[in-house]
Formats: structure tokens, C-alpha cells, sequence
């Protein structure tokens, strides 16, 4: 059996933009070869909301229940084989198992059997622009940025997949002051000011104490007893590890519609960069390694020119590389987790091989960094 089978990942958000579910899109030549890489995954599995398992090998059939999907699975399937007997049996099984299903592929007017029922529809927008007489909840794919989101709700979709929100968000060439004032806290603690120095500039802006303890003492920290105050965090975690939560109080600073998704998507390149790097590089490098995937959206979220936000920050120069130029050791892990959001495989296949790990790597590291972005709770 082929073991190099790649999944690639990508949000849905509903019409407001908030993530309402994950699409997994399993890149296997067979069915059971997907069933056994879902299986390798298993034990990072997102809970907090649905997630779409598609196929892209052009084959389905029951066998892909070798694996058992968890009760927030929706399974995708194919118009194109629809009428076809392998997709026939499989719908079939699914039905009585309760297992939701999404039908990939939609064309207006086109014709299903009476039995088949479907929570969900996606369709090409670069084809259907306007949605009507869906068998379900009709999604959005193929956007290519924000202004096609906003065309496609107008037109009748009730949401989308895809990455199109990271596309079509102009940007200033000035920081907004709320965020220079969390910028002027990271500088101090990178620099080990006095505590009641960084209090003080904390307590400017109540909310940021508020998101940094939340952000601290939620599930994706595992800490096993409660911070009571920056004091308490600094006692207890350091100046350094601080400095990786603190980098998170930037990442959500945004008012942006889109903010949650984006969040999510930052937070999960920094998880991800950290669990793909973490045979490579000491503690102090892994932390950088996060900092650098969370920030990489900055100017997204920001509103403002990365080269402007990083020249306020002094970051180590091994993240303003690889942020600003794609050079340095830090570089190869972005660019990894860029190729992630992509459609091609093969690239991805490629920056894989070249640093020497596995796509059940790959994909367990994709899949335990979204649990971890979706423990933080950005909606």
C-alpha cells in the first residue's frame, strides 16, 4: 500500500466569515489508503466543530469505513459518482450510520436520486456564480479573495471554503496605536523589564491582561494550575515562554470581520512550525519557530506593511528573515506551512522530502496544530 498520501486542509466559514468547520481533502489513489491516513490521525482529532473528509483520487466506496469517522464528520460526495455502484454502496452505509454527507460538485438542476439526502452542497462559484435549488446548505469553493466572498453571499451561498480570506485586505503604512501599544509590551518583556514596569503598561488596556491570562490558562497551554496575574505568569512560566503568549495578544488584536479566521490560521502555522521543528531546533528556537508562523499574517490582520510592524518589534534576526525574505533556518518550516494551504501536492510532497519527514508527519502535525488553534476559541 502507498503510504505517502498527503491531506491537505482548509476552512468554512458561514456569511458573517466565522469558521463553523474544517475541510480535510485527502489526496489518496485509493480509498482504503485514505481510510488508513485518517486512522493515523486519530488521535488528534478536532472536536469543536464539523469536519469535511473529500477525497481526491476520482474513486470512492465503502471501503473508506475501514476508518470510522467521529461523530462531527461530514463525508463529501463526488457528483461526478454519484450514479456510480461503489459510491452507491457508501452513501448507502452512510445513511444508516447517521453520517452526514456533502455533495461535491453541485450543478444547478442536476438530477438526484429521492433516497439521498444531503446536509451540505459545494460548488464551484467560478462556474455557478449564483446559488438556487441546492440540495443543501449550498458552500462557495473556488474564491479567489474577500471581494469574491461578498459577490458570492449576495448571489444566494450561505458560506465557503477555502483560503480566499487571506486575499483582497488593503494594508497601511502605519500601525493603528491599540497595536502599537501591545507592540511596545512585547518589546518589554523580550527585554526582561521589571514587572510592575510591563503591569503598568498592561493595565493602559485591561483587555489585553484579560486575553493574555484567557489565552494562558486555556486548553491548549495544559498548565496544571490557574494564572492569577502577569506576575503570577512570569513566576511560573518565565520571561521567555511569556514571550510566546504575549505574541498572541497581536495576533487577536485585530477588528477585522475575517479576524477569526485569520487568527486560527496564524496560530495554526505557529503550532504547526513548532511540531514540525521540534527534531531540529533547542526550546528557545522552537518558540521562535511559533512566533514566527503566528506572525506571518500580521500585515493581514494588521492592516498595516509587515516591513512596518517588524521594524517596531527587535525580533531575533532569524524571524524577521525568514517573515521579510524567506531566508534563514526558520525559512523551510514557513514555506512548509504555506504549502500546506495549497493545492499542490506535489510542492508540498517536495518541501516534505526535503526536510526529511513523513506526510502521516506532515498531516498528524496539520491536524494536532488546528485542535490546538481551535482550543483558544477566537469566534
Amino acid at each position: 500500500m502507498n503510504t505517502d498520501v498527503f491531506i491537505r486542509r482548509e476552512p468554512v466559514v458561514n456569511r458573517h466569515k466565522a469558521i463553523t468547520a474544517s475541510r480535510l481533502i485527502v489526496h489518496a489513489a485509493l480509498p482504503t489508503e485514505a481510510a488508513a491516513a485518517l486512522e493515523k490521525i486519530a488521535d488528534v482529532w478536532p472536536i469543536a466543530s464539523s469536519i469535511f473528509v473529500g477525497l481526491s483520487g476520482g474513486v470512492i466506496d465503502d471501503s473508506l469505513l475501514a476508518w470510522r469517522p467521529p461523530e462531527n464528520v461530514v463525508i463529501e460526495i463526488p457528483a461526478a459518482l454519484i450514479g456510480t455502484p461503489s459510491a452507491q454502496s457508501l452513501t448507502e452505509k452512510l445513511g444508516v450510520a447517521g453520517v452526514p454527507m456533502c455533495l461535491d460538485g453541485w450543478v444547478p438542476n442536476m438530477v438526484l436520486p429521492d433516497h439521498l439526502q444531503f446536509r451540505f452542497a459545494l460548488a464551484d462559484v467560478r462556474k455557478y456564480p449564483a446559488a438556487n435549488n441546492a440540495p443543501g446548505l449550498l458552500l462557495a469553493k473556488g474564491l479567489g479573495d474577500r471581494q469574491d466572498f461578498d459577490k458570492a453571499m449576495e448571489n444566494g451561498y450561505s458560506g465557503a471554503a477555502g483560503w480566499f480570506f487571506l486575499n483582497g485586505m488593503p494594508v497601511a503604512d502605519k500601525l493603528n496605536p491599540a497595536h502599537a501599544q501591545i507592540v511596545r509590551v512585547l518589546n518589554q518583556v523580550r527585554h526582561n523589564a521589571e514587572i510592575k514596569d510591563i503591569e503598568a503598561a498592561l493595565k493602559q488596556d485591561v483587555a489585553l491582561s484579560y486575553k493574555l491570562l484567557r489565552y494562558i490558562n486555556s486548553a491548549g497551554f495544559g498548565l496544571s494550575c490557574e494564572i492569577q496575574s502577569f506576575r503570577h505568569a512570569v513566576t511560573i512560566l518565565g520571561y521567555d515562554k511569556l514571550n510566546k503568549w504575549l505574541s498572541l495578544l497581536l495576533v487577536t488584536a485585530s477588528k477585522d470581520p475575517a479576524a477569526p479566521a485569520l487568527m486560527q490560521t496564524a496560530i495554526a502555522r505557529g503550532r504547526f512550525m513548532e511540531l514540525t521543528g521540534q527534531d531540529y531546533f533547542d526550546k528557545a528556537q522552537i518558540d521562535n519557530l511559533f512566533i514566527t508562523g503566528t506572525f506571518s499574517l500580521l500585515n493581514v490582520l494588521l492592516g498595516t506593511r509587515l516591513e512596518v510592524v517588524l521594524d517596531q518589534m527587535h525580533l531575533p534576526e532569524a524571524i524577521t528573515d525568514a517573515l521579510l525574505r524567506r531566508e534563514g533556518i526558520y525559512a523551510p518550516f514557513i514555506e512548509l506551512a504555506l504549502a500546506c494551504e495549497s493545492d499542490d501536492v506535489a510542492a508540498l510532497a517536495t518541501k516534505t522530502e526535503a526536510l526529511h519527514l513523513t506526510a502521516a508527519k506532515i498531516n498528524h502535525a496539520q491536524i494536532e496544530a488546528l485542535a490546538f488553534a481551535d482550543s483558544l476559541q477566537f469566534n
